[in-house]
């Protein structure tokens, strides 16, 4: 068999169900082998879009995404999602074709050294020299991007390793977990012990709930922990959630631009479960935090117990073995008091984004498309956000007691424009669910292409497009500064003749009351649709409480 042939073998075996593409130089022998093993390939038009696929349908299912590019610029244009993978645990895989071997460092035909521009973030990096290295290859970067923290990985494989033979006979790695994270790693008893003691002996605990939890299948744990010690949670923007059902010990999520109760500043104790110390947590500076913090950090991946603060106690764990053993070594009472003191700091901050916000007469605005996106959503719905502005007000509506696994959001990078691939790939992930993805109009300006895309690996899905014209979110700033809006207005687009031109379904709605049915007509009909929704630009006091 071919080093090609290994390749799509061994990714089959990883049940690897499709891999996101864009064909080109180093691919050929790829393609002709994923053909001929029935390896879907869903092709796209851009090769971000493609790593967003992978890197979203990663997101979505804990399973290693693979996506392959060709050379030169091709694979920076990958690197996208890869990056993507790396600020948010995600388990991805990049391969990218290459020249023949004894090309490189020639000047050949988009010679340039791949691994150099990833290896500072990928958990693996390797170019393959040989044909049999090809199956290791792989198996080792499953494994890197499925154990501890979960990451990026890239293979380049230069188009003579790929047409290469290998034997027959040749032995081939163990298959390990298949492809899925999978974490079952308990932390030591007395660490436990001395957690759940600490945790009792503070007034006023707070559950920082990272992205960690969802790779860890950790939130029932969660929400058992957080009901026997009466601790709120909190999730930082952007990771992934696992509080799929409303609670009143859910706090929203800190870090967003919008603002948040000021939990932060009142907890005397943080636990905090797979999540980063960045600017989401106030870099755990004091102040703004109070000088007698105690930190319980919780991690699966030894490296991170450490990452930018030393904690009180370091519980190398995952998070779902971790929760569980706290809440056997918990004999306190509930912080009762506490809780009632969060919930009501809860309620006042979101009251204020409870009532539509003044707009000129007949005009429509972010808080309208998160009404009728409220309205829509059931459990069965996955809903995808990608944008500045409309992303905020659906955080403070939305997010305010549940965090659900369903929400696909950008990530901790803070990218856009990758909206409808990460709608396309959770399609692709569960194909009898509704996909609904929701954007800001600069956002989708990265990806409209890829509703062809959508139309033609018949992915049905919604999209509603929030335009305002402008980086709204850049324009606010500006007049709250009281500056020019300069290099912020993007103009009419004709955002739903463009979807039709693309072969999709295109609306615009003239009427807040007519963007739930536009939502529920495009679902009915099967085929991906686009909502347009013309939004006015408010003023920084008008848009936000």
């Amino acid at each position: 068999m071919t080093g090609a042939e290994a390749l799509i073998s061994q990714l089959k075996a990883r049940e690897v169900p499709f891999i996101s593409m864009l064909c080109g130089n180093g691919t050929e022998a790829i393609i002709d082998a994923a053909g001929a093993a029935d390896l879907p390939l869903i092709h796209t038009r851009n090769e971000q879009a493609a790593s967003y696929l992978a890197e979203a349908y990663a997101k979505l299912t804990r399973r290693v995404g693979v996506c392959v590019v060709s050379s030169g610029i091709a694979h920076v244009n990958g690197m996208a999602g890869l990056l993507n993978a790396h600020y948010d645990a995600t388990p991805m895989l990049l391969i990218t074709g290459h020249n023949e071997s004894h090309t490189l460092h020639r000047g050949g035909f988009q010679d340039i050294d791949h691994i150099a521009m990833c290896e500072s973030f990928c958990k693996h990096a390797e170019q393959v020299d040989r044909p049999e290295r090809i199956p290791q290859a792989i198996a080792e970067c499953f494994h890197a991007a499925t154990t501890g923290r979960p990451g990026p990985t890239h293979l380049t494989i230069p188009r003579d390793i790929l047409r290469g033979q290998i034997a027959d006979d040749l032995p081939m790695p163990s298959l390990g977990r298949r492809g899925k994270v999978e974490q079952s790693a308990a932390p030591l008893q007395q660490d436990a012990a001395r957690a759940a003691q600490m945790i009792a002996e503070a007034r006023k605990p707070l559950i920082v709930a990272g992205g960690g939890c969802f790779y860890a299948d950790a939130g029932a744990e969660l929400l058992e922990l957080a009901e026997l010690t009466g601790a709120p949670i909190v999730t930082p923007i952007w990771d992934r959630g696992v509080i799929n059902e409303p609670t009143d010990y859910f706090m929203g999520v800190i870090g967003a631009a919008s603002g948040e109760p000021p939990l932060l500043e009142e907890a005397d104790l943080l636990v905090i479960a797979g999540a980063d110390v960045d600017y989401r947590l106030r870099y755990m500076d004091r102040p703004p935090l109070r000088d007698d913090l105690k930190v319980i950090r919780i991690d699966v991946d030894a490296g991170r117990l450490y990452q930018a603060i030393a904690p009180d106690i370091a519980l190398l764990g995952d998070p779902k073995s971790t929760f569980a053993a706290i809440a056997e070594a918990y004999d306190g009472e509930a912080h009762q008091e506490w809780l009632s003191q969060a919930q009501e700091m809860h309620a006042d901050f979101y009251s204020a984004w409870n009532e539509r916000p003044a707009a000129p007469e007949g005009a429509m605005v972010g808080w309208d498309i998160a009404r009728a996106v409220a309205q829509v959503l059931d459990e069965q719905t996955i809903l995808a956000v990608d944008g500045g502005n409309i992303g905020q007000w659906l955080h403070m509506t939305l997010c305010r007691n549940s965090y659900p696994e369903a929400l696909l959001t950008c990530g901790a990078s803070g990218v856009i424009g990758y909206g409808v691939p990460g709608a396309m790939a959770a399609k692709l992930a569960f194909p009898d669910r509704r996909v609904l993805l929701v954007t800001g109009d600069g956002s989708l300006g990265f990806c409209i292409p890829e509703l062809q895309s959508a139309v033609r690996h018949n992915t049905p899905l919604v999209v509603v497009v929030a335009d305002d014209e402008a980086w709204g979110i850049v324009v606010s700033g500006q007049k709250q500064r009281g500056a020019a809006c300069l290099a912020s207005e993007l103009g009419e687009c004709g955002w739903a003749q463009t979807a039709m031109g693309f072969g999709a379904r295109g609306v615009r709605v003239e009427a807040a009351d007519d963007i739930a049915p536009a939502i529920e007509d495009g679902f009915a009909s099967g085929q991906p649709t686009l909502v347009e929704v013309p939004l006015a630009i408010l003023g920084p006091s008008e848009c936000r409480p």
